[in-house]
């Protein structure tokens, strides 16, 4: 697939949506600040009034969620193949979490508390990724050591920041797959409720709003907006430059547009009163070029021909 796209740096595509009831939606807020709006420059020089609708951090999660199989505690089968971490509770064999789950991957903090086969984690990754002090790092022994535990961390990045690998230079991988969702022309709808209680609507000792009792008045704002624009750029010169071979980098990009095209194929529901429905995809680059299916992507992974160890590491926190 890296040759079917031979000179390109870039994938990049955008997908438009549109509130799957009425016309309102609820956008990503953050503490203290409130819902993320922002004035967008436009070609004749105004501005328009914009919204960040999902982050890009929350949208690696949910391309990361595409993959896993909540349900079962395991990846989803078409990426079954693929090696990652699991840790498990050291005293029974009760699944905790996984470095497709973590949101630091292979630098959580319960993997790296954790054990294989009785050696530490932080060493393992340390002999796998080749580290060693005092000497530079060899970038390409340590992406194939990534490779070998989890290749989801050279397409979403891992930051082994942890103190107890800072000796070694805390090797970062950045994102190689970017998305962020917009909303562009955008006006608050200010509305509210009421929490009612229709047990004993008035105040008294140990029986306030403070307590959950009576009647709690409430506003909420949501908005409405001339387009919701999905926007992703998908890195293939950075998987080119891990040093890996043609298959396993054709591989990385094969699991990345997987994620992708099956992030568009399922319904979008972002939170509570955020609920979207895909209207259209274009590609803007490379030019001419067309997502393949979820079908086709997921033939490509499984008729891959990259040998790993081992599907899964099994570890163990204690």
């Amino acid at each position: 697939m890296i040759d079917a796209l031979a000179g390109e740096t870039r994938i990049v595509l955008k997908a438009s949506y549109s509130p799957t009831v009425g016309s309102m939606f609820q956008p990503t807020g953050f503490p203290d600040l409130g819902a993320a709006e922002f004035d967008r420059p436009g070609p004749d020089g105004r501005t328009t009034k914009a919204l960040l609708v999902e982050s890009v951090q929350s949208l690696t999660n949910h391309l990361e969620s595409t993959a896993w199989d909540s349900a079962n505690e395991r990846p989803e089968a078409g990426i079954a193949g693929l090696p990652y971490v699991e840790v498990r509770a050291s005293d029974g064999d009760g699944f905790l979490t996984s470095s497709r789950l973590d949101p630091h991957r292979l630098a959580g903090a319960y993997v790296r508390n954790s054990s294989l086969n009785g050696t530490g984690m932080v060493d393992v990754v340390i002999k796998r990724l080749g580290l060693q002090k005092g000497v530079p790092l060899d970038w390409r022994r340590a992406y194939e050591g990534i490779f070998q535990l989890d290749p989801m961390c050279l397409v979403h990045g891992v930051f082994f920041s942890d103190p107890k690998w800072k000796d070694f230079g805390n090797p970062k991988v950045r994102r190689a797959v970017t998305a962020v969702m917009e909303a562009h022309g955008v006006r608050p709808v200010v509305s509210g409720g009421v929490k009612r209680d229709d047990v004993n609507p008035t105040k008294g000792e140990n029986r306030t709003s403070a307590e959950g009792y009576g009647f709690v008045p409430f506003g909420r704002t949501e908005y409405t907006a001339e387009e919701i624009e999905l926007g992703v750029a998908v890195d293939i010169e950075q998987m080119r430059g891990y040093g890996l071979d043609d298959a396993k980098a054709g591989l990385l990009l094969a699991v990345a547009l997987w994620e992708l095209r099956t992030l568009l194929d399922r319904p979008l529901r972002l939170r509570t009163a955020c609920d979207l429905d895909l209207d259209t995809i274009e590609v803007r680059r490379p030019s001419g070029w067309e997502l393949p299916s979820a079908d086709d992507l997921a033939a490509r992974i499984a008729d891959s021909d990259v040998t790993f160890d081992t599907p899964v590491h099994s570890t163990r926190l204690g």
